[in-house]
């Protein structure tokens, strides 16, 4: 298909990624937004070039809940971990997977805040960065919300332990 003035060839950009040496990709568009882009097959076709695939459909403009956001940081950080080369894409890489990269870099960094993860993710990426209202306030509770979301995992955990 064409993107803008390009001409997208889907093999020639799996080549691409695969040269890059990218083994795990993170991808965060729902099966309907990849039918509608004309890529319905795009997790089998990452599968059979032998890249991991973590499928965690977010709709467009929207942020994870705090639970499948921990789910997709402990992946993530797993893949890190373990020196894999690793991708994390959304249709435009601007909204929902600049989002997960800035929760990832709250994350691992407690001296960072919310609003300079931001600026640095903008300036990588450009303006458009951290899209939505909705991305945006999630960002700035995060921590607050990951605590309180793992303080109850914790409580579920010692119970059931009883």
């Amino acid at each position: 298909c064409r993107f803008k003035d390009v001409r997208r060839n889907l093999q020639k950009d799996i080549g691409e990624l695969k040269s890059c040496g990218i083994q795990d990709i993170f991808v965060l568009c729902t099966r309907g937004e990849l039918s509608k882009y004309r890529v319905p097959n795009l997790i089998d076709s990452y599968q059979q070039h032998g890249m991991c695939v973590h499928h965690h459909p977010i709709p467009d403009g929207n942020a994870p809940d705090i639970a499948t956001c921990c789910k997709i940081l402990e992946e993530l950080r797993t893949c890190l971990e373990n020196k894999r080369k690793t991708m994390i894409h959304c249709y435009g890489g601007l909204g929902r997977s600049c989002l997960v990269a800035a929760c990832l870099l709250l994350q691992l960094s407690d001296t960072l805040a919310p609003q300079q993860v931001i600026e640095s993710l903008r300036n990588l990426r450009g303006s458009g960065a951290i899209q939505t209202i909705k991305q945006y306030n999630f960002l700035h509770d995060f921590r607050e919300n990951l605590a309180a979301h793992l303080a109850t995992e914790d409580a579920a955990l010692r119970s059931a332990s009883r």
